[in-house]
């Protein structure tokens, strides 16, 4: 009997511990929810969860299924005397040798002492490439030239150089740069507030790329930009955002309400990098 109830107990233990691990990768919707509440509860951004959960607009429905971060790829290093098969077993029924080949590109069972093989399915390597690299630098010959016999060095007249022109030009043209760049990055006087910052680019999944003011980020994907809640931050009006620069609000969102900004950066990358943080705004003009 206390076997039997030591069984139960550790079942137990062991569902509550894969429903944990569960839960922290996925979430399951429910009624009333939308993609900005459930981001803004699990410190991520609506347009990374649209990316990786493959969605083309904000409608979701309750139960279903949002992964709420990408899984990251896990390694092995192949050692001497290893295969394609003892590597899979080693990891039980869920890898196969197939499964190992078409994660890492694999055109044969050929494997290479050194490369790293994803085992989980996360990312593909370009084994190709690995293999090609490895082969190369196994195969590199150092070839000495023969030294040279020793003659008298001459040694040259130590004679000041005169800067021409064109390096005097030159020198002054990266004196101004500097100049102009520290004015850039130093914080101009003005009205300071604090606001959450999130970012976001022209080719979000609905978005038309024209802003509320009419700028076409599509067509001028540098330009700065941010969206803003015009009863805290007039449209129009020029900012200094900490950490991004001088911009213009010249957008607004549904999201975008009370002390909250969106930056506009050119890429997706770029808006991930910059995530969810807290920023000082400076209302320039």
């Amino acid at each position: 009997m206390k076997k039997l109830v030591a069984l139960i107990i550790g079942l137990i233990i062991i569902g509550v511990s894969a429903t944990t691990v569960s839960a922290a990768a996925d979430y399951e919707v429910k009624k009333g929810d939308n993609l900005w509440t459930i981001a803004n509860n699990n410190n991520t951004t609506v347009e990374k969860l649209k990316d990786i959960n493959d969605l083309d607009s904000s409608m979701i429905h309750p139960k279903q299924t949002l992964k709420l971060n990408e899984e990251k790829p896990e390694y092995y290093t192949v050692e001497k005397g290893d295969s394609l098969g003892e590597i899979s077993r080693s990891y039980g029924d869920d890898v196969t040798v197939g499964d190992l080949k078409a994660w890492n590109n694999l055109n044969s069972d050929l494997i290479i002492v050194g490369q790293q093989l994803v085992v989980n399915g996360a990312s593909e390597l370009n084994t190709e490439q690995v293999a090609t690299e490895q082969v190369e630098a196994d195969s590199t010959i150092e070839i000495k030239e023969p030294e040279p016999e020793n003659e008298p060095k001459q040694e040259p007249e130590n004679e000041p150089e005169e800067a021409t022109e064109d390096e005097v030009v030159t020198l002054e043209v990266e004196e101004e740069a500097t100049t102009s760049s520290e004015d850039e990055s130093a914080q101009p006087n003005g009205r300071t507030i604090s606001v959450e910052a999130t970012a976001y680019t022209a080719y979000c999944s609905g978005c038309s790329g024209i802003t509320a003011t009419g700028v076409n980020l599509k067509a001028n994907p540098h330009e700065k930009v941010i969206a803003v809640d015009p009863n805290v931050i007039p449209l129009g009006t020029r900012v200094f955002v900490e950490g991004y620069g001088y911009a213009v609000a010249a957008d607004t969102g549904g999201a975008i309400k009370g002390n909250k900004i969106d930056i506009h950066v050119p890429t997706k990358d770029q808006a991930y990098d910059w995530g969810r943080r807290v920023v000082e705004v400076t209302i320039v003009d």
